[in-house]
């Protein structure tokens, strides 16, 4: 299986105004290992009946990683992708693969 390295938005806070709201700004870090893949007919069903999104990819996520998925922009092969719900977890000692998350993501922007 090939997998492909994933760039995650993530927010970093870098000030706060006076009003006591965070000032953020966008950093890409890169994210190994990943694997993608096209979702099930029940995938993408489920995600437009629950979220109102359509599921185009599920995207498996590397053991050990730390990275916060849940309602997050990312990039895959040059394109903008967004993050539906939270990510699917298994327990990591059960699991034969290197991958122990999976999560669905839609095109966006």
């Amino acid at each position: 299986m090939k997998t492909t390295t994933i760039k995650l938005i993530v927010e970093t806070v870098v000030d706060v105004n006076p009003f006591g709201e965070e000032i953020t700004t966008e950093v890409t870090e890169d994210v190994k290992g990943c694997l993608v893949g096209q979702p099930t007919t029940d995938d993408i069903t489920s995600s437009v009946e629950l979220y109102g999104k359509k599921c185009e990819y599920v995207v498996g996520i590397p053991k050990g990683d730390t990275h916060d998925w849940k309602d997050r922009e990312l990039y895959i092969w040059g394109e903008r992708f967004r993050t539906i719900g939270f990510p699917m977890t298994g327990i990591q000692e059960n699991i034969p693969l290197r991958w122990g998350q999976n999560v669905k993501v839609e095109r966006y922007g």
